[in-house]
């Protein structure tokens, strides 16, 4: 186990990446269930689960050193069993269910403390990916955008259906090619508005990858959500611990909030690029 240092290596990339695996999966229930989640199995018979495949995509353009994954404490054996490659101080353990935003939030705190100026590629851990070729490409595209612009960039995928099981982005005035910024965020819309929105032509599903510079998120945390203001510090102050498995105590005085109701659809420097690879999200059986 290492320290937290004060700033990065020459040697070690500023691009890091951040796995969500801490869902229950619970609408793949009765295979997926609360003890053993759709990420930790293997879904299509690959020989690898959801979170080893997504470990695997991610380690073929970020440095594994890099990669860090957030779990429920509850599942931290399982991701010891499955990436026993990933060094424990990358294995961020959520205590409680406080939703994205926490987990969002301390692994943007962890890596800022270690790697000041870091710039986080943020996925979750059940995702289908195929075209792995254009996916690495857009992704490094976006760490690029988000290094050099002051807002998240959240990576939309053109719907081939009236999905109504997708969030929805509107995407707004062209910014370069390929990026826009986002005019509005829709949730899971009934079909009619789905059926509309394939119609328009100017919406894109949420694929709930988006990329983000460490300050600017912290920034943004303190500035929209009031829940959070007074906690960052104290969450800053936990990261500096020398202890290699910290259960971060501010998880228990928060709300359970969505990154995206608290941060993506509140703030006004938020950018959508449109994904050239095929993306499915294994959320539900219809998705499957």
């Amino acid at each position: 186990h290492f320290f937290l240092t004060n700033q990065t290596p020459l040697n070690m990339s500023n691009d890091f990446c951040l796995i969500l695996a801490g869902g229950n999966g619970s609408r793949l229930w009765p295979v997926s269930r609360t003890t053993k989640p759709k990420q930790f199995m293997d879904l299509l018979g690959t020989g690898r689960t959801m979170l080893q495949q997504t470990y695997d995509r991610v380690a073929t353009f970020i440095e594994p050193q890099n990669i860090y994954i957030s779990t429920n404490v509850q599942y931290l054996p399982l991701v010891y069993e499955q990436l026993p490659q990933v060094d424990d101080i990358h294995i961020l353990e959520e205590p409680l269910r406080r939703g994205t935003l926490a987990a969002v939030a301390w692994g943007t705190v962890v890596i800022a403390k270690a790697h000041p100026g870091a710039n986080v590629f943020v996925t979750p851990a059940d995702h289908l990916i195929m075209q792995e070729d254009k996916y690495r490409d857009d992704v490094l595209g976006a760490l690029r955008f988000a290094s050099s612009h002051d807002g998240i960039i959240v990576t939309g995928i053109r719907p081939t259906r009236p999905e109504t099981g997708y969030g929805y982005i509107q995407t707004g005035r062209r910014i370069e090619e390929g990026v826009y910024k986002v005019k509005s965020f829709t949730e899971k819309p009934d079909s009619h508005f789905a059926n509309l929105f394939l119609q328009e032509g100017n919406f894109l599903w949420n694929s709930g990858l988006f990329c983000f510079n460490v300050d600017i998120m912290l920034s943004n945390l303190y500035s929209l959500v009031p829940e959070y203001r007074l906690e960052i510090p104290r969450m800053m102050a936990e990261a500096e611990t020398a202890e290699p498995k910290l259960v971060p105590q501010f998880f228990y005085s928060v709300p359970k909030l969505n990154v995206d109701v608290s941060i993506m659809e509140r703030s006004d420097n938020v950018y959508v690029q449109q994904g050239h690879f095929s993306w499915t999200d294994l959320g539900t059986w219809a998705s499957l």
